[in-house]
C-alpha cells in the first residue's frame, strides 16, 4: 500500500513519517486524535492540512499495525 501524503526524509524530523513533507509527524496527529481532538480542531490549528491528510494518517497507522501483527 502506498501513502503519497506521508513522507519520510532523514533531514526532516529525524526521518519520522510526516504529513506532506511538513514538520508534522504522523505520531502527532495520532496523539491529537487519541486525546480527543476533532478533525475540525486539528485542521483549524494546522490549516495547511486537509481532511484527506488526516484520513491518510489513519490509514498509514492501520497499515503499520497490520504489518507488525503479521510478523
Amino acid at each position: 500500500m502506498t501513502f503519497p501524503r506521508i513522507t519520510v526524509d532523514p533531514e526532516v524530523m529525524g526521518g519520522a513519517p510526516c504529513v506532506r513533507q511538513s514538520r508534522v509527524p504522523v505520531t502527532m496527529i495520532l496523539a491529537l486524535l487519541a486525546d480527543g481532538m476533532s478533525t475540525t480542531d486539528i485542521l483549524t490549528d494546522l490549516p495547511f492540512l486537509d481532511e484527506d491528510d488526516i484520513a491518510e494518517v489513519l490509514h498509514y497507522a492501520a497499515d503499520a499495525v497490520r504489518e507488525r501483527a503479521a510478523r
